[in-house]
């Protein structure tokens, strides 16, 4: 169940308060985005496509949020449905084959420290990237927003058996992908 903050505010965007929907926006637009923009290879312009469409469907469907679970979990589920849409939509489309960094260097003691940093987490996020959307969706939901097997599986709308098969598979696909890092 939400937090009794969250309830208020999902029950004013229910009567159409603006202000409500700009409270959840703000909270939560962020992670929405940050989830897209690893999810369509670090480009910015889908990521911020998605997070429009993920609202959009925020406003248009917040009356059909029952609050049998939490409400960052319909969020969620909102999330992964828009990026898997706009994944199948894309894959006719050409991508952007440079990966967003996900290692930022605040104070390198090298140059060529700072260099191959910036190589390894290329490559992290290459390989991550080509990673099917059923299997990386679960190592992005798992890795970078924490989510545990449950929520995931509610957000995936699958078993928590699934869940643990598909972070499996990503996490053996990524270790074949990176193998010549250990090198």
């Amino acid at each position: 169940m939400s937090d009794p903050e969250t309830i208020e505010i999902i029950e004013a965007c229910r009567r159409g308060d603006r202000e409500a929907f700009r409270a959840l926006y703000e909270a939560h637009k962020d992670r929405v985005y940050s989830i897209a923009l690893y999810f369509f290879h670090g480009d910015p312009a889908a990521a911020s496509d998605a997070t429009q469409q993920v609202f959009l469907k925020l406003i248009t469907n917040i009356k059909s949020f029952r609050g049998d679970s939490e409400f960052s979990t319909w969020l969620h589920r909102l999330v992964v449905n828009t990026c898997l849409d706009g994944s199948r939509k894309s894959k006719s489309r050409e991508r952007s084959e440079d990966p967003v960094d996900l290692v930022r260097i605040v104070d390198p003691t090298s140059q060529d420290e700072d260099m191959a940093r910036r190589q390894v987490a290329s490559r992290v996020q290459a390989a991550l990237s080509s990673l099917p959307p059923k299997l990386r969706m679960p190592i992005l939901l798992r890795y970078f927003e924490e989510l545990s097997y449950a929520e995931m599986a509610e957000a995936l709308q699958c078993s928590a058996g699934t869940v643990a098969s598909r972070l499996n598979q990503g996490h053996k696909l990524l270790a074949q992908k990176l193998e010549r890092l250990r090198r």
